[in-house]
Protein backbone atom coordinates (compact mmCIF):
# COMPACT_ATOMS: atom_id res chain seq x y z
CA UNK A 1 0.00 0.00 0.00
CA UNK A 2 1.22 3.46 -0.89
CA UNK A 3 0.75 6.50 1.01
CA UNK A 4 1.86 10.16 0.99
CA UNK A 5 2.31 12.28 3.91
CA UNK A 6 0.71 15.43 3.99
CA UNK A 7 2.62 16.96 6.88
CA UNK A 8 0.65 20.37 6.83
CA UNK A 9 2.45 23.67 8.12
CA UNK A 10 2.15 23.46 11.93
CA UNK A 11 3.59 19.74 11.96
CA UNK A 12 6.70 20.58 9.70
CA UNK A 13 7.36 23.88 11.38
CA UNK A 14 6.56 23.13 15.26
CA UNK A 15 6.01 19.14 15.97
CA UNK A 16 8.64 17.57 13.18
CA UNK A 17 8.76 14.89 15.47
CA UNK A 18 5.20 14.00 14.82
CA UNK A 19 5.52 13.54 11.15
CA UNK A 20 8.35 11.63 11.84
CA UNK A 21 6.31 8.82 13.94
CA UNK A 22 4.01 8.87 11.14
CA UNK A 23 6.14 7.54 8.79
CA UNK A 24 7.81 5.24 11.44
CA UNK A 25 4.16 3.75 12.46
CA UNK A 26 2.90 3.63 8.79
CA UNK A 27 6.04 1.68 7.48
CA UNK A 28 5.99 -0.85 10.56
CA UNK A 29 2.60 -1.58 9.24
CA UNK A 30 3.50 -2.59 5.89
CA UNK A 31 2.73 0.97 4.05
CA UNK A 32 5.44 2.19 1.81
CA UNK A 33 5.28 6.23 2.33
CA UNK A 34 6.68 9.40 0.51
CA UNK A 35 6.83 12.92 0.53
CA UNK A 36 5.82 14.93 -1.76
CA UNK A 37 8.17 18.18 -1.89
CA UNK A 38 5.84 20.19 -3.74
CA UNK A 39 3.75 20.42 -1.36
CA UNK A 40 2.50 23.70 0.74
CA UNK A 41 0.12 24.91 2.69
CA UNK A 42 -3.57 23.62 2.28
CA UNK A 43 -5.18 26.85 2.08
CA UNK A 44 -6.96 27.05 5.27
CA UNK A 45 -5.95 30.03 6.82
CA UNK A 46 -7.04 32.00 3.66
CA UNK A 47 -10.34 30.36 3.16
CA UNK A 48 -10.87 31.09 6.97
CA UNK A 49 -10.26 35.12 6.69
CA UNK A 50 -11.86 35.31 3.40
CA UNK A 51 -9.68 35.49 1.09
CA UNK A 52 -10.74 32.72 -1.47
CA UNK A 53 -9.28 33.05 -4.25
CA UNK A 54 -5.76 32.63 -2.94
CA UNK A 55 -7.05 29.44 -0.97
CA UNK A 56 -8.19 28.16 -4.42
CA UNK A 57 -5.02 28.86 -5.84
CA UNK A 58 -3.30 26.61 -3.09
CA UNK A 59 -6.06 23.84 -3.31
CA UNK A 60 -5.49 23.88 -6.85
CA UNK A 61 -1.43 23.23 -6.42
CA UNK A 62 -2.50 20.22 -3.56
CA UNK A 63 -4.59 18.65 -6.12
CA UNK A 64 -1.85 18.59 -8.37
CA UNK A 65 0.43 17.26 -6.12
CA UNK A 66 -1.50 14.85 -4.82
CA UNK A 67 -3.06 13.55 -7.88
CA UNK A 68 -1.13 10.12 -8.19
CA UNK A 69 -1.22 9.46 -4.73
CA UNK A 70 -2.77 5.99 -3.85
CA UNK A 71 -4.12 7.09 -0.34
CA UNK A 72 -3.38 10.82 1.55
CA UNK A 73 -2.44 10.48 5.69
CA UNK A 74 -1.98 14.08 7.65
CA UNK A 75 -1.54 14.24 11.27
CA UNK A 76 -4.13 16.69 11.02
CA UNK A 77 -8.02 16.93 12.28
CA UNK A 78 -7.91 20.61 10.83
CA UNK A 79 -5.76 20.48 7.53
CA UNK A 80 -8.02 17.15 6.58
CA UNK A 81 -11.01 18.63 6.84
CA UNK A 82 -10.44 22.27 5.28
CA UNK A 83 -9.61 19.40 1.99
CA UNK A 84 -13.23 17.54 2.79
CA UNK A 85 -15.19 19.70 3.80
CA UNK A 86 -14.03 22.92 1.19
CA UNK A 87 -12.73 21.50 -1.62
CA UNK A 88 -15.73 20.71 -3.47
CA UNK A 89 -17.12 23.78 -2.46
CA UNK A 90 -13.66 26.16 -3.80
CA UNK A 91 -14.23 24.80 -7.34
CA UNK A 92 -18.28 24.09 -7.66
CA UNK A 93 -18.48 26.32 -10.96
CA UNK A 94 -15.44 24.12 -12.27
CA UNK A 95 -16.87 20.72 -12.98
CA UNK A 96 -13.85 19.96 -14.22
CA UNK A 97 -11.77 20.71 -11.06
CA UNK A 98 -14.69 19.56 -8.50
CA UNK A 99 -14.09 15.84 -9.83
CA UNK A 100 -10.34 16.33 -9.21
CA UNK A 101 -11.21 17.61 -5.68
CA UNK A 102 -13.11 14.82 -5.09
CA UNK A 103 -10.80 12.01 -5.90
CA UNK A 104 -8.48 13.96 -3.36
CA UNK A 105 -11.26 13.96 -0.55
CA UNK A 106 -11.80 10.59 -1.28
CA UNK A 107 -8.36 9.64 -0.64
CA UNK A 108 -7.16 11.52 2.27
CA UNK A 109 -7.61 10.70 5.74
CA UNK A 110 -6.66 11.89 9.08
CA UNK A 111 -3.82 9.55 10.62
CA UNK A 112 -5.46 7.56 13.34
CA UNK A 113 -8.47 7.46 10.80
CA UNK A 114 -6.52 5.89 8.10
CA UNK A 115 -5.04 3.48 10.91
CA UNK A 116 -8.81 2.08 12.22
CA UNK A 117 -10.61 2.26 8.98
CA UNK A 118 -8.05 1.80 5.95
CA UNK A 119 -5.38 -0.44 7.83
CA UNK A 120 -7.81 -1.59 10.74
CA UNK A 121 -4.89 -1.96 12.94
CA UNK A 122 -4.49 -4.04 16.36
CA UNK A 123 -1.27 -2.32 18.37
CA UNK A 124 -2.36 -4.98 21.05
CA UNK A 125 -1.33 -8.13 18.90
CA UNK A 126 1.72 -5.74 17.72
CA UNK A 127 2.94 -5.75 21.44
CA UNK A 128 2.48 -2.09 21.68
CA UNK A 129 3.29 -0.91 25.04
CA UNK A 130 3.62 2.32 26.93
CA UNK A 131 3.59 3.45 30.49
CA UNK A 132 1.81 6.66 31.88
CA UNK A 133 -1.61 8.03 32.89
CA UNK A 134 -2.97 10.70 29.46
CA UNK A 135 -5.66 12.77 29.20
CA UNK A 136 -7.12 12.97 25.56
CA UNK A 137 -8.20 16.63 23.87
CA UNK A 138 -10.82 15.87 21.23
CA UNK A 139 -10.37 18.27 18.48
CA UNK A 140 -13.27 20.32 16.71
CA UNK A 141 -12.41 19.97 13.08
CA UNK A 142 -12.52 16.29 13.68
CA UNK A 143 -16.33 16.68 13.75
CA UNK A 144 -16.43 17.66 10.18
CA UNK A 145 -14.37 14.24 9.24
CA UNK A 146 -17.55 12.28 11.19
CA UNK A 147 -14.52 11.06 13.74
CA UNK A 148 -15.30 10.63 17.35
CA UNK A 149 -13.71 8.02 19.93
CA UNK A 150 -10.97 7.01 17.35
CA UNK A 151 -8.08 7.74 19.36
CA UNK A 152 -9.31 6.57 22.51
CA UNK A 153 -9.58 3.33 21.08
CA UNK A 154 -6.34 3.30 19.87
CA UNK A 155 -5.27 4.51 23.25
CA UNK A 156 -7.08 1.82 24.57
CA UNK A 157 -5.21 -0.59 22.48
CA UNK A 158 -1.67 -0.03 24.10
CA UNK A 159 -0.88 -2.27 26.87
CA UNK A 160 0.48 -0.27 30.55
CA UNK A 161 -1.29 3.17 29.25
CA UNK A 162 -3.79 4.30 31.93
CA UNK A 163 -6.08 6.37 29.92
CA UNK A 164 -8.27 9.23 32.27
CA UNK A 165 -11.21 10.84 29.98
CA UNK A 166 -11.03 14.51 30.04
CA UNK A 167 -13.88 16.82 31.07
CA UNK A 168 -16.13 18.41 28.54
CA UNK A 169 -13.91 16.81 26.21
CA UNK A 170 -16.48 18.33 23.29
CA UNK A 171 -15.96 22.13 24.41
CA UNK A 172 -13.25 24.08 22.00
CA UNK A 173 -10.19 25.16 23.12
CA UNK A 174 -10.52 28.33 22.03
CA UNK A 175 -8.15 28.18 18.93
CA UNK A 176 -9.94 28.53 16.29
CA UNK A 177 -7.08 29.92 13.78
CA UNK A 178 -7.99 33.16 13.99
CA UNK A 179 -10.93 33.51 15.65
CA UNK A 180 -8.12 33.45 19.06
CA UNK A 181 -6.71 36.98 17.63
CA UNK A 182 -10.10 38.28 17.02
CA UNK A 183 -11.73 37.24 20.03
CA UNK A 184 -8.70 36.99 22.35
CA UNK A 185 -11.20 37.32 25.50
CA UNK A 186 -13.45 34.17 24.70
CA UNK A 187 -10.51 32.45 23.51
CA UNK A 188 -8.41 32.58 26.78
CA UNK A 189 -11.62 32.05 28.95
CA UNK A 190 -11.99 28.70 26.81
CA UNK A 191 -8.32 27.23 26.96
CA UNK A 192 -8.13 28.29 30.13
CA UNK A 193 -11.16 26.17 31.41
CA UNK A 194 -9.34 23.36 28.91
CA UNK A 195 -6.31 23.49 31.48
CA UNK A 196 -8.46 23.34 34.55
CA UNK A 197 -9.63 20.48 32.88
CA UNK A 198 -6.64 18.85 32.19
CA UNK A 199 -5.30 19.74 35.50
CA UNK A 200 -8.17 18.08 37.66
CA UNK A 201 -7.23 14.68 35.20
CA UNK A 202 -4.00 14.52 37.18
CA UNK A 203 -2.29 13.08 33.29
CA UNK A 204 1.05 13.23 32.93
CA UNK A 205 0.68 13.89 29.23
CA UNK A 206 -1.78 15.38 26.87
CA UNK A 207 -2.65 13.45 23.58
CA UNK A 208 -3.64 15.94 20.65
CA UNK A 209 -3.39 15.50 17.25
CA UNK A 210 -3.96 18.97 15.87
CA UNK A 211 -0.87 21.47 16.49
CA UNK A 212 -2.90 24.52 16.80
CA UNK A 213 -5.15 23.18 19.28
CA UNK A 214 -1.47 21.83 20.91
CA UNK A 215 -0.29 25.23 20.83
CA UNK A 216 -3.14 26.93 22.46
CA UNK A 217 -3.45 24.47 25.21
CA UNK A 218 0.27 23.55 25.69
CA UNK A 219 1.02 27.50 25.75
CA UNK A 220 -1.80 28.30 28.46
CA UNK A 221 -0.49 25.43 30.59
CA UNK A 222 2.48 26.79 31.42
CA UNK A 223 0.90 30.35 31.85
CA UNK A 224 -1.17 28.47 34.27
CA UNK A 225 1.88 26.66 35.87
CA UNK A 226 0.59 23.49 35.35
CA UNK A 227 3.37 21.21 34.18
CA UNK A 228 2.37 18.52 31.48
CA UNK A 229 3.78 16.54 28.79
CA UNK A 230 1.88 17.08 25.00
CA UNK A 231 2.52 14.19 22.68
CA UNK A 232 0.28 13.37 19.38
CA UNK A 233 -1.08 10.14 19.16
CA UNK A 234 1.35 9.13 16.12
CA UNK A 235 4.96 9.45 18.97
CA UNK A 236 2.78 7.50 21.65
CA UNK A 237 2.25 4.53 19.05
CA UNK A 238 6.05 4.94 17.86
CA UNK A 239 7.04 4.93 21.13
CA UNK A 240 4.75 2.06 22.08
CA UNK A 241 6.07 0.30 19.29
CA UNK A 242 9.67 0.46 19.83
CA UNK A 243 10.33 3.24 16.83
CA UNK A 244 11.26 5.98 18.97
CA UNK A 245 12.82 7.15 22.27
CA UNK A 246 10.14 7.11 24.99
CA UNK A 247 9.27 10.42 25.99
CA UNK A 248 9.72 10.82 30.03
CA UNK A 249 6.12 11.89 31.34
Amino acid sequence: MKVSLFVTCLTDTFYPRTGIAVVKVLERLGCAVDFPQAQTCCGQPMFNNGFTDEARDLARRMIEVFEDSEYVVTPSGSCCAMIHDYYPQLFKDDPAMAARAKELVEKTYEFYQFLLTVLKVDLKSLGAKWSGRVTYHYSCHLRGLGMTDEAVRLIRQIEGVEYVPLPKAEQCCGFGGTFAMKYPQISGTLVRDKVACIRDTRAAAVVSNDAGCTMNISGSCRRENHAVTFLSLAEIIAESLGLMEATAV
